[in-house]
């Protein structure tokens, strides 16, 4: 596993960690959805960024594409948010979580937030482990 996570791509290191996806935009979203369920998660809200993004560009003066579709899913998992808060209280700020999938000049990542070091890399572990299952599928 920790060869796969070397794989992964920092974006902007102290931002974002992100994989490429060889697949189309909607395989990956399946794909993500499924690794999360099959966890025993429930997906909280499925915020569509790209589509709000696209949606508004006018309405604040801008013609720029960022994402072709971009998506975040987020849900928390009770047990690994325990430990992260009963390590530190104010880790409550990281939750709950999410991974996005996105597309970007026809290609598409799956990603999310890095996390600092200490407690919080066990939720860091944890949404590692998702994005591995849903880019296997």
């Amino acid at each position: 596993m920790a060869a796969l996570l070397i794989t992964g791509q920092m974006a902007a290191a102290d931002q974002a960690i992100t994989f490429d996806y060889d697949g189309s935009f909607d395989d990956a979203t399946f794909a993500v959805e499924n690794a999360i369920v099959n966890r025993g998660l429930v997906i909280d809200y499925t915020s569509h960024v790209g589509d709000m993004l696209n949606r508004t560009a006018a309405d604040v003066g801008s013609d720029v594409v960022i994402f072709e579709q971009a998506d975040i899913f987020v849900f928390c998992s009770a047990a690994v948010s325990r430990r992260v808060m009963e390590a530190d209280p104010m880790n409550l700020a990281h939750c709950p979580y999410g991974i996005f999938v996105a597309e970007m000049d026809g290609e598409v990542m799956i990603g999310h937030r890095a996390y600092p070091d200490g407690p919080m890399q066990e939720v860091e572990a944890l949404l590692d482990a998702i994005i591995l299952e849903a880019l296997n599928e």
